[in-house]
């Protein structure tokens, strides 16, 4: 019954003090409103909280992060190769598209830092119906291998992690 009127209680005790602090008045009426602030204020915003996260699988997980700790120093070799290049060698960076099987929004959430993260790699798009992501590769090298990789190296594990 109390989570109803107070889901978050620390929320709604700082929001209360916080209206008294800035009214710098102490009276009756003050303490009425700033009670108010702190029941309705919690309640209207509610809806905008993150959803529930189910964290499963914590082995896997930390496979997951010493991977991509091991893809980033992979990676800023490959693109420090790539800048000083010339010639033959150059990188030729493209887009490519990536049918995803993950649909969770914390799993995708992951997956868009992992894309940031690694070197040469940027998460440009994800599709509306979160079915495909477009990432650009700084040095592509074969799309369809690239594809496999991503799906292999990071998506599947996010997949057993958090579905």
């Amino acid at each position: 019954m109390i989570r109803r009127i107070l889901p978050s209680p620390l929320l709604s005790l700082a929001l209360a003090a916080m209206w008294l602090v800035l009214a710098r008045s102490y009276t009756p009426g003050s303490f009425v409103m700033a009670a108010l602030l702190g029941v309705v204020v919690p309640l209207l915003t509610q809806s905008l909280g993150p959803t529930p996260v189910r964290f499963r699988r914590p082995l896997v997980a930390l496979r997951l992060f010493l991977r991509v700790g091991g893809d980033v120093i992979v990676w800023n070799w490959r693109v420090l190769r790539g800048t000083i290049a010339h010639g033959e060698r150059m990188p030729r960076g493209e887009f490519v598209i990536v049918p995803l099987d993950l649909r969770d929004p914390s799993g995708l959430a992951v997956l868009a830092a992992i894309m940031c993260v690694i070197p040469g790699t940027i998460w440009s798009e994800l599709a509306l119906d979160r079915s495909a992501l477009l990432v650009h590769i700084f040095d592509m090298k074969n799309e369809a291998e690239e594809i496999a990789l991503i799906k292999e190296r990071y998506e599947r594990p996010l997949m057993e992690i958090f579905e």
